[in-house]
């Protein structure tokens, strides 16, 4: 397949077909990727990521096509955020792929070494996944970093975006593999699914064998389907329901700041903290919940919150278990750092959960006693992010417990097997 192929209009056929040949192409280009230098990977990227600002406009275009389209559906607020592309954003995108580049590639890493007493010599060196399959909605940029992490980490990954971003996914991939021909690489190493056709992501559930791994990053009805009918391994990205708990010793100033960055900033993003939890010894609650209200956020609270404020609306039962991606929150008083600790236990997505304290004690317990892919301390759950963790980009933030967990990177991509080296040994 040539770079224009790969984004033709969609001719879809037999799903199953369709699935089965970009697998064995996906399968040939991964194998020429495993042994691919270092050095031509960075090439590879940077020529996508050159691509993509030159056909910065074409990919505008697309994407404006969206947009106009997700008006017209009625996607929320949050969920036109998502889609929304501007110079900005498409700038970011092109230098996440620049920033990938400049990691150091882990394939081929020794991860650890050590010599028997009879002498043999073992090493783990990681190695690619091998082909990995992306299922996603709504965010055009994960097209170009799946690719990224994918190319880099030597895999080959076939994408298949949601059909509200489908013109901006297309515009996108074919500016990536524009750059991967030019530099030389396959341009079957990064492949989008060429229909929206529903069966061609049943098709690669199935496709053990030609896919090693799928990953979806969408909401809670895509990730249930893939975890139900996978028949190949799934690295799962749940619901990113976060918690921001500010304990009795909180810095006032500290607390209002973070409160409403964690918030507000960015409302549609997996980061965002959709509750937070007072400590009932906690002096200054009222400007928490003013601070968010004037920063545009309705308040939703328990009994004890909404005795604070008229702007307070009563919270259900089901507001605590709510990934709201919009600007509302759930605010909660708890008993201290055990009453904060219960209710995230019970209701945390096990994504990224944080406390505001200036008691070291305190934030350490915090710390080692909530049970999330990421954990922090006196900063805002916005920087759950592969890019702020010095990641270059992620594909996801994983919140199980095998294979990888948190940010889904380059070493997320990655296994490992052992070298074992001898002089001659035979077991007795």
């Amino acid at each position: 397949m040539n770079a224009e192929a790969l984004t033709a209009p969609p001719m879809p056929g037999d799903a199953a077909a369709l699935i089965a040949e970009m697998g064995a192409h996906a399968r040939a280009a991964a194998k020429r990727l495993a042994l691919t230098p270092t050095a031509d990977k960075a090439a590879g990227l940077r020529a996508a990521a050159g691509q993509i600002r030159t056909r910065g406009a074409d990919i505008l275009a697309a994407n404006a096509e969206d947009m106009a389209a997700g008006k017209r559906n009625g996607l929320s607020g949050a969920m036109l955020d998502r889609l929304r592309l501007d110079e900005d954003r498409l700038a970011a995108i092109a230098d996440a792929i620049d920033a990938v580049a400049a990691l150091p590639d882990p394939s081929g890493a020794e991860i650890d070494r050590m010599k028997r007493p009879n002498g043999l010599v073992l090493t783990r060196v990681r190695v690619p996944l091998g082909v990995v399959g992306i299922i996603y909605e709504s965010r055009p940029n994960v097209t170009a970093d799946a690719a990224a992490l994918g190319l880099m980490s030597g895999n080959a990954v076939i994408l298949r975006g949601g059909s509200e971003a489908v013109h901006s996914n297309r515009a996108i991939h074919a500016a990536f593999a524009a750059g991967l021909v030019e530099a030389g690489l396959p341009a079957d190493a990064v492949q989008l699914v060429p229909t929206q056709d529903r069966a061609a992501v049943g098709a690669m559930l199935r496709a053990q064998g030609l896919i090693d791994i799928i990953i979806p990053r969408g909401g809670k009805g895509l990730v249930a389907r893939v975890q139900d009918e996978a028949r190949v391994p799934v690295l799962a990205h749940l619901d990113g329901i976060n918690h921001l708990y500010i304990d009795g010793a909180a810095d006032p100033a500290k607390a209002v700041e973070l409160a409403v960055n964690a918030k507000m900033r960015r409302t549609g993003v997996c980061g965002a903290t959709e509750t937070i939890l007072l400590d009932r010894a906690y002096p200054a609650p009222l400007a928490i919940v003013d601070a968010l209200v004037a920063a545009g956020c309705e308040v939703r609270g328990d009994k004890g919150v909404a005795a604070l404020s008229p702007h307070v609306e009563p919270a259900s039962s089901g507001d605590w278990d709510c990934e709201y991606l919009d600007a509302i929150v759930s605010i909660a008083m708890v008993d201290g750092l055990a009453g904060a600790l219960a209710h995230i236990d019970a209701h945390s997505s096990r994504h990224t959960d944080a406390i505001v304290t200036e008691d070291a004690t305190a934030a350490e317990r915090f710390l080692s006693g909530v049970d999330s892919a990421i954990v922090m301390h006196n900063a805002s759950t916005q920087f759950a992010d592969g890019g702020e963790f010095g990641l270059g980009a992620e594909i996801g933030i994983a919140t199980g417990r095998l294979h990888a967990r948190g940010p889904v990177a380059l070493e997320g991509l990655t296994t490992y097997k052992w070298l074992v080296r001898g002089t001659g040994q035979v077991r007795p």
